[in-house]
This record gives C-alpha cells, structure tokens and sequence, in this order.
C-alpha cells in the first residue's frame, strides 16, 4: 500500500512540474499574441485614416497615397548614457532623421518623451528624463523646428521598454522616444 501511495504522489508531483513547465511558455505566447492583436489595431487604424485621406481630398487617389506613405516615418529612440543628458554622436544621427522628417511633414508636432534606467531615486530620474527630453528638444530646434512643434515630458524610470536588470537592457531605457502628433 505504501508503494501506491509513494507511486501515486510522485506521479501527481511530476505530472504537476510539467505544468509549471509551460506556464512561462503559454505566458510568452499570450504575450505575442496581445502585441500581434495591438500591430493589427494599428493597421487597421492606419488603413481607416488613409481611406479617410482618399476620401475627404480634392487630390487624385495616387496624389493621396504618395503623399501618405511618404508622411509615415518610424521614429528612433535617441540613447543616452548613464546619468547623462548629453546627446551622443549615434544620437544625432537619429535626431537629424527626424528634423529632416519634421521640416517636410509641417503640419505634424512631436512630443519627446524623456526616459531613464530603474536606478537612481523617482525624483531624480525624473528630472534626468527632463533633461534628455530637453536636450533632444534643443537639438531640433538647432536644426529648424519651431518651438511650438516639440513638447516634452518626463517618465524617468516609469515606462521601462526593457525589465531585465542588465546593462544592455538599462541602456535600452536611456532614451529619448518620439511621438508625432497632429
């Protein structure tokens, strides 16, 4: 009877480390999943402001989607380094991208969003966030955007793009990221 029993438990212990096994798996499909359904949500989002365009413009239909594909631009993050808001060579290069983009797309603003890595206090990294926001703002405006073009915030360590607790991933979390408004 004591063999049964043993037999038994280490079935139900097996058969439970199994389990546990794929949670991280069904987690990590779930999550490809919801961020495939949110890529579709923007598609779809985008398709119905082109459709939008076509209809609404005086423009011929081929005018209207030259002009709108020409007016989608993914924008880069600006990195910086640790405790600094400086703006590095790599970053220019992306921040000049973007003023290039800005002075043909006239009629679209941007909002710079100042971000830092999880070390450091709230408050602080705040303020840093600020100034990286601050400093890509300045370097646009070098470059001939107007100051009513560009607004800034600051989420210091609040919206991380990477949770693990590594350089690579802090330095991902260094940065200036763009956001075009109408």
């Amino acid at each position: 009877m004591k063999k049964v029993l043993i037999l038994v438990l280490i079935f139900f212990v097996i058969g439970c480390a199994k389990k546990y096994a794929r949670m991280p798996e069904e987690s990590t499909r779930m999550e490809k999943e919801v961020k495939a359904e949110e890529v579709q949500k923007e598609k779809i989002k985008e398709t119905e402001i082109v459709k939008e365009e076509i209809l609404t413009s005086e423009k011929p239909k081929e005018v209207v989607l030259t002009e709108v594909k020409e007016s989608i631009f993914e924008f880069k993050d600006a990195l910086f380094d640790y405790d600094k808001y400086d703006i590095r060579l790599d970053a220019r290069a992306v921040l000049d991208s973007i003023a290039a983009w800005l002075n043909k797309n006239r009629n679209i603003n941007v909002l710079i969003e100042g971000h830092c890595d999880e070390r450091g206090t709230n408050e602080y990294n705040l303020a840093l966030g600020e100034k990286r926001a601050n400093a890509a703002k300045e370097y646009l405006l070098a470059r001939g955007i107007t100051a009513k073009r560009i607004n800034t915030i600051s989420y210091g360590e609040e919206k991380p793009l990477c949770t693990e607790q590594n350089e690579d991933c802090y330095q991902k979390n260094r940065r200036a990221y763009f956001v075009a408004e109408k």
